[in-house]
């Protein structure tokens, strides 16, 4: 069963999309309140797997408001370019790169992760953070990631997971499922933003199964990294060479 965001009619891309723009004025203060700042930790971690390549191009599939891509920038010196579903996300990141100065090396649009509107072969690297499992197609998606890295051209998704240990893993879900949606949902004021979140978490097919995706996608997997006792994990892999 699909997990969307709200009980209405409409595809789970659609209501992810309407989700979005929805939450995007609070979003970037929920993200670091809600995970008291360590996304920010786990991010420069991902970014920090692409820099065996020198000011690569890079895709940011889901960007929203573009603190990927300008962490990536900033650590890599780097061009990218962001890709979302949602209008309001990217008027936000747009914002953040005008005061910057950075239109010229980061640009954004609005576009479908499952029909890039990009060539083959293009990029030297795509990244994604907390994306994948909101895509309606994960296996559609993927591949169009895929078709659009030059061969040896390297992937690295960050997505959350579920911890496996005990206590942690207990204390942790308690958290995820009951005091997370109360806090995001009363600051969002959009409650079912913020219950959506776990239960797309709780259902993604993470480790393994995210690595045998990639694999279906035409991708290597390379190696997992797990953050923070598992509450989130690194996927870096790579496009075979031709």
């Amino acid at each position: 069963m699909t997990v969307k965001p709200y009980t209405s009619e409409g595809s789970k891309k659609k209501q992810v999309a309407g989700m979005f723009n929805n939450i995007a004025p609070k979003y970037d203060f929920l993200n670091h309140f809600l995970s008291l700042g360590i996304d920010k930790i786990w991010r420069k971690r991902a970014i920090n797997l692409l820099k065996s390549k020198e000011k690569p191009l890079i895709l940011d599939v889901a960007t929203g408001t573009g603190d990927l891509a300008l962490q990536a920038h900033q650590r890599l010196g780097c061009q990218v370019v962001g890709i979302d579903i949602s209008t309001e996300m990217l008027k936000v990141a747009q914002e953040k790169i005008e005061k910057r100065g950075l239109s010229d090396v980061i640009s954004v649009q609005e576009a479908d992760s499952e029909n890039l509107p990009f060539d083959d072969n293009h990029f030297d690297a795509v990244m994604v953070a907390f994306g994948v499992r909101n895509f309606e197609n994960l296996n559609k998606g993927l591949t169009d990631m895929a078709r659009t890295l030059k061969p040896g051209g390297k992937m690295v998704v960050l997505e959350f997971s579920k911890p496996a240990y005990f206590p942690f893993k207990q204390l942790y879900l308690f958290y995820f499922r009951y005091i997370l949606p109360w806090l995001g949902g009363a600051i969002s004021n959009d409650k079912a933003a913020y219950t959506y979140l776990p239960e797309s978490v709780l259902s993604f097919p993470d480790g393994q199964l995210f690595d045998d995706e990639l694999v279906e996608a035409g991708m290597r997997p390379v190696k997992r990294y797990k953050q923070t006792m598992g509450i989130a994990t690194i996927y870096l892999s790579e496009k075979p060479a031709q």
